[in-house]
């Protein structure tokens, strides 16, 4: 039943040949972090990352390997997962195929708190015990992304639904009031802060410690579970909320725990990462060109996309022009702006051919 009410695409795999489609991307994944470990203004070849890894290479080896780019890939492991199964849970709970966490808002309440964290932190951070001032930046910015949530699913309920062309406008609106907030919080940091929020906003890999990264690869993983479980739940969605219910779905309660789940792993990569968008666009829409539109399948496909992208785009920073990196929120939106275009356009000639 739920199979049959699901987007009709000519495109329509085997089970064999999904599960073909998710080894491969997990081999090109696999790849990716190899590249990711192993390229870079100093390469490292694999006899010489072997060594490192286990304790036996060289210092200089062992030193870009442990604390530059092993954090690298990490928060690239997160980051990556963690946007793609954001917008693959969004858009399949708003049956809207322009949902994604910066578009509606997400990523914006997320930077209002990390920018808040920044800049205001060292005013309460002195009173706070030592473990609360490591996490202060992370909580804040989950803090910020799940008013923000909050705020869009709240305000956009008519009749006990949500309107989807509502919540997108709430979303541009809570975007341009987190840009006003974010100037003012520019205005007034401090030379320092001033710095730090620079680069932080300009999104990144290669800023972050240890301590941050294992927090945002930790909570990524512990919400991950969250959507494999809802994922019959979102086919159930494309039926509409009503029929969803009707058919056994706690609707409510599906909604809380997908926007909840999305609210905590956005804010964690945020704060790690800084903004990086589009990633929670392009990963879902790749999936279900690639392995249909059953969640079960395109969960797992979306959240190795979403790595590969995020990857790919901070390999290209890096290798472009060494030893200089380009923020790596310019790739993605190099990638992603087109993509939302072509978007638009093609939902644009549905609707007028409907």
């Amino acid at each position: 039943m739920i199979a049959a009410v699901l987007r009709k695409s000519a495109w329509r795999p085997t089970a064999s040949r999904q599960a073909l489609i998710l080894a491969a991307l997990a081999a090109v994944t696999l790849s990716l972090m190899l590249a990711e470990l192993m390229l870079g203004p100093v390469p490292i070849g694999g006899t010489r990352l072997w060594a490192a890894l286990i304790g036996q290479g060289e210092p200089l080896d062992a030193s870009i390997l442990w604390q530059i780019r092993l954090p690298r890939l990490t928060l690239g492991l997160a980051v990556g997962m963690a946007l793609a199964l954001s917008g693959t849970a969004l858009q399949g709970m708003l049956r809207n195929p322009l949902a994604d966490p910066g578009l509606i808002g997400i990523t914006a309440g997320a930077s209002i708190g990390a920018v808040s964290a920044i800049v205001l932190g060292g005013l309460v951070a002195p009173e706070l015990p030592a473990l609360a001032q490591g996490a202060l930046l992370p909580l804040a910015a989950f803090l910020g992304s799940t008013i923000a949530m909050a705020c869009v699913f709240t305000l956009s309920r008519r009749g006990g639904e949500t309107s989807v062309a509502l919540l997108i406008l709430i979303g541009i609106a809570i975007n341009t009031i987190a840009g006003a907030l974010l100037g003012v919080l520019v205005y007034v940091a401090d030379d320092q802060a001033l710095r730090d929020l620079t680069f932080w906003s300009m999104g990144g890999l290669g800023h972050t410690g240890w301590p941050v990264v294992w927090m945002a690869l930790g909570i990524t993983l512990a919400v991950t579970p969250v959507f494999w479980f809802q994922a019959r739940g979102l086919d159930l969605f494309q039926l509409g909320e009503r029929q969803a219910f009707h058919a056994g779905l706690d609707v409510e309660r599906s909604k809380r725990r997908l926007a909840l789940a999305a609210a905590l792993c956005v804010g964690a990569v945020t704060a790690a990462a800084g903004p990086i968008g589009f990633i929670g666009l392009v990963a879902p829409h790749l999936a279900r060109l690639l392995i249909g539109h059953g969640h079960r399948w395109v969960l797992p496909a979306a959240a190795l996309l979403g790595i590969s992208l995020v990857l790919a785009a901070d390999l290209a920073v890096r290798l472009t022009i060494p030893p200089q990196e380009p923020p790596i929120g310019i790739a993605t939106s190099l990638i992603g702006g087109p993509f939302f275009l072509w978007l638009l356009t093609r939902r644009s000639r549905s609707l007028s051919h409907a």
